[in-house]
């Protein structure tokens, strides 16, 4: 079994011709304008996002809530640990 697509035909009109180039350059133009319209409300809304979410402190303040939070929160984990011996099986 052969599978086989219709072969496209050209316009033999020349005024078809260059009619049908000038819609498929309009489509192209509409998509290019279309996703450059989306790429920039993506960044303007990426900006905006990142300005709400920035801090309204300076960074002294960042300084001090950090130098805070090691206060609070030590280098250390704390807690019981068993050594787990390799080769022998956990019921043992």
């Amino acid at each position: 079994m052969q599978f086989s697509l219709p072969s496209m035909r050209h316009p033999r009109n020349p005024l078809a011709r260059v009619l049908s180039l000038l819609i498929g350059i309009a489509v192209i133009g509409v998509m290019l304008v279309f996703g450059l319209v989306v790429a920039s409300v993506l960044l303007v809304g990426g900006i905006v996002l990142l300005a709400l979410r920035r801090p309204t402190q300076g960074s002294g303040a960042r300084v001090s809530s950090t130098t805070a939070n090691r206060a609070r929160k030590p280098d250390v984990l704390e807690g019981e640990f068993v050594v787990v011996q390799r080769g022998r099986s956990a019921t043992q």
